[in-house]
């Protein structure tokens, strides 16, 4: 139940992850210093050589995309609604998102189109459809006028309902001469073989490109997101620590009984010279080998279960008060398992500590047990 318990949470979390991280934001980001606090066109940079290779010679950087980024008003014959544009590499965001597999209607960009992709819920929201025109208006770099009406050859579904709701995607040249950037970007964005790396990969890039960049990791991108992760594992770690004071009374019931039951035969070894410090080590030692085969036991019982939720995640339909609730998060709308080693590996060293704590009692039992009064029990 443990094993299980903590699968599913981090499954959530990972989920959280990748609907907000992973498939958009990158786990780390490279701007030009002061655009974060901004989020204008201004505060663009070139996508020099120096960067490029500060990028390349990490080895945590399994890819990266270059990408500008802007808001702009979206518009079609009878709707209006702000939009975030991103001009990007559709070759190169394809290997990093994995943006064609999210092509719900329509096609996948190429390179040089003139044509755009729209996340699923602005489309519902325009009442378009592939094939149709949206007109974008918006302000380009230093004050320039940002104007344009172009064709939507695919429409994209989100995990981050959030994303589906506002984005429209384009391809970089496209977007340069919407926004007169020339050569200019707005960032890079940055997948890694491993998450957990992010910090250490966005300060190695930082000290190698200089402080007129800005290298953030996703936890400072998204803190949001780290806050909600956070708290839920608090309050995960207060019906965990209910539930192993539940198998620790468990666990010191049966050594109760094991030592009431096994109180005359303790009596007889001690009676026929074995040494009361032997005997405690003995029986010390097989309440800890049971609990750990106890522990080993529940993690074989609990992976087949806990696989079958990973390879058949639960899905709620959408428009159920759970879909709605986790669209608030920003999140898709599933339940789903992690088959991370370290969870199996952590519930059973977390009951092989317990089962040391409680083996504590009947140590000092046998060492005070008293071979006449416990032959006559």
């Amino acid at each position: 139940m443990a094993t299980l318990m903590m699968s599913i949470k981090e499954g959530v979390y990972t989920n959280m992850t990748d609907s907000m991280v992973a498939s958009y934001t990158g786990f780390v980001q490279i701007h030009a210093k002061g655009f974060w606090e901004e989020k204008t066109l201004d505060e663009s940079f070139e996508f020099t050589d120096e960067v490029r290779e500060a990028i390349e010679s990490n080895r945590h950087v399994s890819g990266y995309v270059q990408r500008i980024e802007s808001f702009a008003l979206s518009a079609t014959e009878h709707t209006t609604k702000g939009a975030m544009v991103v001009g990007t590499d559709p070759e190169a965001e394809k290997e990093l998102t994995k943006m064609h597999d999210r092509v719900a209607e329509g096609e996948y960009l190429q390179p040089g189109d003139r044509a755009v992709m729209i996340g699923s819920g602005l489309a519902e929201y325009h009442d378009v459809t592939v094939g149709d025109t949206i007109v974008l208006l918006g302000m380009g770099y230093h004050g320039a006028n940002a104007a344009g009406k172009y064709p939507i050859k695919g429409i994209v579904k989100f995990g981050s309902p959030d994303l589906s709701k506002q984005l429209v995607i384009m391809p970089i040249e496209l977007a340069k001469q919407l926004y007169g950037m020339e050569n200019n970007i707005v960032n890079v964005v940055l997948l890694l073989d491993d998450a957990s790396k992010a910090v250490s990969v966005a300060k190695d890039i930082q000290s190698k490109i200089g402080e007129q960049y800005e290298v953030m990791p996703w936890p400072e991108l998204v803190p949001d997101l780290v806050d909600m992760i956070e708290a839920d594992r608090a309050e995960g770690i207060v019906f965990m620590f209910i539930l192993y004071m539940v198998i620790s009374f468990g666990i010191f019931g049966t050594v109760l009984m094991m030592m009431a039951e096994r109180r005359h035969e303790f009596g007889v070894l001690v009676a026929v010279g074995m040494k009361r410090v032997k005997l405690a080590f003995v029986v010390m030692l097989e309440v800890i080998t049971i609990a750990l085969f106890g522990a080993i036991s529940g993690i074989f019982g609990a992976i087949p279960v806990i696989s079958y939720f990973y390879f058949n995640p639960i899905r709620f339909d959408s428009g159920s008060e759970m879909a709605k609730t986790y669209e608030e998060y920003g999140m898709e709308a599933i339940i789903q398992s992690s088959l991370d080693p370290s969870i199996f590996i952590q519930q059973a060293s977390i009951v092989a500590l317990v089962a040391m704590a409680i083996s504590i009692y009947p140590f000092i039992s046998v060492l005070r047990i008293s071979a006449i009064k416990a032959m006559r029990s």
